[in-house]
């Protein structure tokens, strides 16, 4: 009989194991440069989580991976590989954007709320698009979604030079925002837990990512729609036996992907920059396809997975700035090998591990008649 193993293995040992390894060949990495991996892995932890500071920049870059590890995490629950999480969190930017700047004088009770619609609609849009593409006409979604980041980028550079441009400023950015559309800070609520900080970019979209991750794994787990998107990704051809509106949920299913990388844009264009700027999505969206693999496209996992990104990120700058011989792009070399061995190799250790469980089961429970 086929034996696999066991969920908890599959859902969490075999990613650590990976985890595992990538540091390992990390601090290989590292050794050969004649530092010590130990104590290059104690900075990078006290720089991701040793002061208020370093948690508040680690929970800053977890948002964003957040986001965008749910909008893939959505399109592969339905057998669909977005890879235009970037180009979606631009048009969400976009679409704040413009509610911000053409009513600046609303209140904050209603040009916030506004602005994160506005975000949304944009980055559901532009996430549909390739969706439909799929459905109606056959096209390639990966090949689509990659074309639309481009158009996105290119559209956005015409915009913020020759549109959006605040006047006077040779900057290809937007005029900035008015307080009422700013999203707010989480200072207050980090000082109550006793750690004092000012002016950190950490702030409410992080809050949001963790709803967004809850509404995913209701929505996925526990509707009608969710049920018909993992049918979907299961099976397509029974999926179509079964009554389930192929093409209805393809569209559906990129429109709600590409709602969650607009995510991305909230924490960004509203939480950080407060003005629409160029490359202020920075990659996350393409980091979101390795936090979407990491965790297994479970949202309980993208949200573990987004805050190792997130301390990476933050612990990797700590680290560059204390050891000047670990450069930039050496911690961009580690996040690299966590996302092979998390992804392209990800089943290097299945077979061993499947041997290593069958050894510990009981020899009754080994063999039997196969079914």
């Amino acid at each position: 009989m086929r034996r696999s193993l066991p969920l908890w293995a599959e859902v969490a040992l075999m990613p650590l194991i990976n985890i595992v390894a990538a540091f390992l060949i990390s601090g290989l990495v590292v050794l050969f440069i004649g530092e010590s991996p130990l104590e290059a892995l104690r900075l990078m932890m006290l720089g991701a989580l040793g002061s208020a500071e370093g948690l508040a920049f680690t929970l800053y870059y977890t948002t964003n991976f957040i986001f965008t590890g749910l909008s893939v995490t959505l399109a592969y629950r339905a057998g669909l590989f977005n890879i235009g999480a970037e180009g979606q969190a631009y048009l969400g930017g976009l679409g704040a954007a413009l509610v911000c700047l053409t009513f600046p004088n609303w209140p904050a009770f209603l040009l916030l709320p506004m602005a994160m619609i506005g975000a949304g609609l944009f980055g559901a849009l532009w996430g549909m698009i390739p969706g439909w593409l799929l459905a109606k006409r056959g096209s390639h979604i990966v090949i689509t979604t990659i074309m639309f980041n481009w158009i996105a980028t290119s559209l956005m550079s015409y915009l913020l030079v020759n549109v959006l441009r605040a006047p006077g400023s040779m900057q290809p950015e937007s005029p900035a925002f008015s307080k009422a559309a700013l999203m707010p800070s989480l200072d207050g609520f980090l000082n109550v837990l006793g750690l004092r900080l000012s002016n950190s970019p950490l702030n409410a979209s992080f809050l949001l990512a963790l709803l967004a991750a809850l509404y995913v794994w209701l929505l996925i787990w526990h509707t009608r729609l969710g049920y018909e998107i993992r049918t979907l990704g299961a099976n397509p051809g029974a999926a179509d036996y079964a009554g389930v509106p192929t093409t209805k949920i393809i569209i559906i299913t990129m429109g709600l992907s590409g709602l969650m990388a607009a995510g991305l844009s909230l924490n960004e264009v509203l939480g950080v920059q407060h003005r629409l700027l160029l490359d202020f999505t920075s990659g996350y969206g393409f980091v979101g396809i390795a936090v979407a693999l990491m965790g297994r496209a479970h949202p309980f996992g993208v949200v573990c997975a987004a805050l190792l990104f997130g301390m990476l990120y933050q612990g990797g700058s700590e680290l560059a700035f204390d050891q000047p011989k670990i450069t930039r792009d050496m911690i961009v070399v580690i996040q690299g090998l966590v996302v092979l061995f998390a992804g392209a190799l990800e089943g290097l250790w299945r077979k061993p591990l499947l041997a290593s469980f069958n050894l510990l089961r009981p020899k009754s429970t080994q063999s039997g008649p196969e079914r």
